[in-house]
Order: structure tokens, then C-alpha cells, then sequence
């Protein structure tokens, strides 16, 4: 098979594997819709397509996170957005976290631990976009 040179097929070729995309991830949600109706949610999250449809929004959203820091206008000191995201993910955590734990049967623990686990998984990001930003930088 010959590599494809033309700019215009390989556009046409990048379309159609987003189609592709989305025609498997309306399948993989239907399938998904399928089993809570008849299983309950916990059917569906015990459903494999639902870690496949997980970890596929995941990669999603972090190889657009590259094409976004690409397609920005105006350039912010890469130390200066880290700690705006920092502080946002922080008070977000807290707030949840406090959230959590005011409810009838659950404790601080409870709390603590949604509060850090929001702070890990929005810290991640934050990173990852300031690597990207200090790469492009230099």
C-alpha cells in the first residue's frame, strides 16, 4: 500500500475516521443505555464498554488539550496559568469535599477523600497542560 501524499485525501481521510469516531461512541452509549435500563447502573458500569468508553473520552480530551494550547491567541506565562488552575482545582476539592461530607451518614473521611480524589484528577491535567505551554515556549 502506497503512503497517501495528497493534502486533500489525507484531510478527506482524517474526516472519515471522525465519523468513524463518533458513529463507535453512539454505538458503545446506546449499548451503555441499553444495559441501565434493563441492568441499573450498576449493569452498565460493570459493562466493559463502559472502561473502554471511559478511557477513549480520556485520551480525547488530553490530545485535544494539545491542539488547544496550540490554537491559543494570547500567551499567559505558563507558571502563571499552573497556579490560577492550582488554586481553582483547590477551592473546587474543598467545596465538594464539604459538600460530601455534610449529608446524613457519611463523615469527614468521606469528604477528605472525594475532595482529594477531585484535587489528584484536576491537578493531572493542570500539569499537563503546563508541560505542554513551557514546550512550546521554548
Amino acid at each position: 500500500m502506497k503512503k497517501i501524499t495528497d493534502e486533500r485525501l489525507k484531510l478527506q481521510n482524517l474526516k472519515n475516521i471522525r465519523v468513524l469516531f463518533l458513529f463507535q461512541n453512539a454505538g458503545i452509549i446506546g449499548i451503555l443505555a441499553y444495559d441501565v435500563i434493563t441492568s441499573g447502573l450498576d449493569g452498565m458500569t460493570d459493562n466493559p464498554l463502559w472502561f473502554l468508553f471511559i478511557m477513549t473520552t480520556i485520551v480525547s480530551a488530553y490530545l485535544s488539550m494539545s491542539i488547544s494550547v496550540d490554537h491559543e491567541e494570547e500567551r499567559q506565562p505558563p507558571k502563571k496559568s499552573l497556579v490560577m488552575a492550582v488554586v481553582v482545582v483547590t477551592i473546587l476539592s474543598i467545596i465538594l469535599g464539604i459538600i460530601d461530607s455534610l449529608p446524613d451518614g457519611s463523615d469527614m473521611i468521606d469528604g477528605v477523600l472525594v475532595g482529594g480524589v477531585i484535587f489528584i484528577c484536576g491537578l493531572i491535567p493542570a500539569f499537563y497542560v503546563y508541560s505542554i505551554r513551557k514546550k512550546k515556549e521554548r
